[in-house]
């Protein structure tokens, strides 16, 4: 294999989101999906994986070769290595505990389900988080006039802590949602002096996308919480994190994400803090 082809899945993401604005329409979507659905990848057939993706199987080996692989089969190494120098423990108690639920253990087990499914979300979070990024965000919202918060349906909860907390630190903001219709109103008063928190995951909320593009293209800096290098948002955003939750019976947590945006929020406010601090001294 030549010594430039991936040899480990993060260098492989690596390479994949370096080139994914030069790839060709369909090896850009199952390049997105394999970004999203690695564990289908690395254990899938061609012809699964594809009907998944929605392309041809023949796209299969074209992605592999774009990426330097003699073949698909080549690149699905790649991914099926992954799995095996990753922490399988919390996977294999979540597989235990839907187990249990079919077999009619009892309430108890859902509990235990999303109990799990939830420490899954923050390990990961916790291994992958980019330390420059968060770095690079908390500078970007503490110097923020106003901080306005945008998301909707099931990233709405979070929003609306993030707008509570920003409220007890004295930090003004404004949360992106009005039962008036009065959401353009609200983006036309954003300025590149203030910032954006946006949160989407997919299938990725049209009115949040539409509204990040717009506030986007009035200067207005975004941080984005989304669930993949190819989401809509991204392309939207001066920093992005990427949060992959864990889900148990079809329902996804949003632990990992609550915990980066209080993180973020608090030491949003810590920063603004320090600063009032040497301006005084």
């Amino acid at each position: 294999m030549d010594e430039r082809v991936p040899r480990d899945f993060e260098t492989l993401r690596t390479t994949i989101l370096e080139r994914r604005h030069s790839l060709p329409k369909r090896i850009a979507q199952i390049a997105a999906y394999a970004l999203d659905n690695p564990d289908d990848i690395a254990f899938g057939t061609a012809a699964s994986i594809a009907a998944s993706a929605g392309v041809q199987p023949s796209t299969l080996i074209r992605f592999a070769q774009q990426l330097g692989f003699d073949g698909f089969t080549s690149l699905q190494l790649v991914f099926r290595e992954r799995l095996r120098e990753r922490n399988s423990s919390y996977d294999e108690r979540l597989a235990a505990l839907r187990a249990k639920a079919e077999e009619g253990a009892g309430h108890r087990a859902i509990f235990d389900g999303f109990v799990a499914a939830a420490s899954t979300s923050l390990n990961d979070i916790s291994g992958r988080l980019n330390e420059d990024h968060f770095e690079d965000a908390i500078a970007l919202l503490a110097k923020a006039e106003t901080i306005y918060v945008l998301a909707k349906r099931r990233s709405y909860p979070v929003a609306s802590y993030i707008a509570y907390a920003l409220g007890k630190l004295k930090i003004r903001n404004q949360l992106i949602e009005s039962a008036a219709g009065l959401n353009a109103e609200m983006i036309s008063f954003a300025s590149p002096r203030d910032a954006v928190i946006a949160i989407s995951f997919s299938p990725y909320a049209p009115a949040a996308i539409e509204e990040a593009r717009v506030i986007s293209e009035q200067g207005v800096p975004i941080v984005a919480i989304t669930d993949s290098s190819f989401s809509p948002l991204a392309q939207f955003a001066k920093v992005w994190f990427e949060v992959a939750e864990a889900d148990f019976a079809g329902f996804r947590s949003l632990s990992a994400t609550m915990a980066l945006a209080m993180a973020l929020t608090v030491a949003v406010g810590e920063k603004r803090r320090d600063a009032g601090r040497k301006r005084k001294a």
